[in-house]
């Protein structure tokens, strides 16, 4: 191999290509990682996960001094939002985050280019060409060599053709988490998750929030039992749904918007600032040159692999959201290690039955395994273990006593099919859950597992011993 060309070439250093860009050069391969912005660390990072997490803290910490605090004894005069200085901490935590991941590049001494990179073709002694374009120099790209290629660009936000973004009145997420004033009112196209947790972010921090999706119902893939409890929970809170419902048109106004909603058939005019459009995200696969390279996509526009994540283009791989399955960052971390290894010949394989997803609303939900709809439709025998968390000694203590665990585990062997949390601390609970059904656990294993007490995991003790009829403070 050529002294200027490398083992690897990552396209893309969102979570997927640079955890793939480290464990590559962990096992010894020389990498090199090509992104196009100048910041690592991808959409998660720069404009999805971590921001909206940090903004969605401080919202929480706002709404508990605003409603809150006098429960605790805790009285606050003249309590006031400053969104600047929110958005000042939302942009350090990820700049030191981002600085984080620079500095794993430098130290596992992988080579950065910045710039956007393009498959070039193969040379005749069987090198893959990558043709890195950067804005400063445009019509001259830099041609890299590596072995082996890895696409790991990501996706981006759908947008409706009848309502294109613009930015400031018609936003993507990206937009949503930098909004400069507190919407009067948020129209939110979609409940999904991402419109769920910025639905739940403005509406903490005052804005009127109205949620219009053309399902019967929303997050489809989740518990019933848990969307329901959901969905009266952020009623409570003051959003506002409309389900079976679309957005007949629109008319940008100069400060507002004038949007026609028909529900049942029935129309209904409303007016707002913003429209948020979180319809889905979409492969980031524009300018990739993957027909030139003979790549084949599916139905749905992802990219085709093989159980090496290997494209139809020999020395060529992808991973994230450039393939199937769900568009979550963790996904792509495990592809991203799991694909080197099984270049070295390690038999390293993602446990994709036992992905987790997680909502980051207030109450939280997540789940990992089977539903109780999905055992339902294969005629799984099940037992159903339940506990609330208005009986967890440090929920109560939090004032943070809202929602419930529930466990499905198998009838006769007690193996557990499904966890789903909805509650305080829901994303970080799911841990043990994840645990113990990748191991094959049973609910009697969570059961005889000491719970320090008192703390928010014992609930799940508890819905263990409710599956075995054992429940003690239930």
């Amino acid at each position: 191999m050529p002294d200027d060309s490398f083992d690897l070439i990552v396209i893309g250093a969102g979570p997927g290509g640079y955890t793939a860009a480290i464990r590559a050069a962990q096992l010894g391969m020389k990498v090199a990682l090509v992104e196009k912005t100048k910041t690592l660390g991808g959409v998660c990072l720069n404009e999805g996960c971590i921001p909206s997490k940090a903004l969605l803290d401080s919202s929480e910490l706002f709404a508990l001094a605003r409603d809150g605090f006098d429960r605790h004894g805790i009285a606050i005069e003249g309590l006031k939002l400053d969104l600047a200085k929110m958005m000042a901490r939302k942009v350090e935590i990820v700049g030191k985050l981002a600085e984080g991941i620079a500095y794993l590049i430098k130290k596992n001494r992988i080579q950065r280019f910045h710039g956007n990179g393009k498959l070039a073709g193969a040379r005749r002694d069987g090198l893959q060409v990558v043709a890195v374009t950067s804005a400063d120099s445009p019509a001259i790209p830099l041609l890299i060599n590596g072995k082996r290629v890895l696409l790991a660009t990501g996706s981006h936000p759908v947008e409706l053709p009848s309502l294109p973004f613009d930015g400031k009145q018609v936003v993507s997420s990206r937009e949503a988490l930098s909004f400069s004033t507190v919407p009067s009112h948020l129209l939110i196209i979609g409940a999904g998750y991402i419109g769920l947790e910025l639905g739940s972010l403005w509406n903490r921090l005052g804005a009127k929030v109205t949620v219009v999706e053309t399902l019967p119902t929303f997050l489809p893939h989740t518990d019933e039992q848990v969307a329901e409890a959901l969905l009266r929970s952020l009623t409570r809170q003051g959003i506002r749904f409309l389900f079976d419902a679309k957005v007949a048109s629109t008319e940008l106004l100069q400060e507002s918007i004038k949007a026609e909603i028909v529900v049942d058939g029935v129309s209904e005019e409303l007016h707002c600032d913003k429209i948020l459009v979180s319809i889905g995200r979409v492969p980031e696969t524009a300018g990739l040159g993957l027909s030139e390279a003979g790549i084949r996509l599916d139905a749905t526009g992802r990219i085709t692999v093989g159980d090496d994540y290997q494209t139809s283009s020999p020395g060529i791989f992808a991973i994230g959201d450039l393939i199937t399955g769900p568009l979550l960052a963790h996904k792509a971390m495990e592809e991203g290690v799991v694909v080197v290894e099984r270049m070295t010949g390690q038999a390293s394989l993602v446990e994709y039955d036992f992905i987790p997803s997680v909502t980051y609303t207030k109450p939280e939900v997540a789940s990992v395994g089977k539903t109780e709809e999905q055992l339902n439709e294969s005629s799984s025998p099940y037992v159903i273990g339940r506990f609330s968390f208005s009986a967890n000694g440090r929920a109560r203590c939090m004032d943070d006593a809202e929602g419930f665990v529930k466990i499905l585990a198998h009838r006769d062997t007690g193996r557990v099919f499904g966890v789903h949390i909805f509650g305080p601390h829901a994303s970080d609970l799911i841990s043990e859950a994840i645990t113990v059904i990748t191991y094959g656990g049973t609910a009697e294993d969570i059961a005889l597992t000491f719970h320090a007490h008192p703390t928010l995991s014992e609930a799940l003790k508890e819905a263990a011993l409710d599956s075995l009829h054992r429940a003690i403070h239930a």
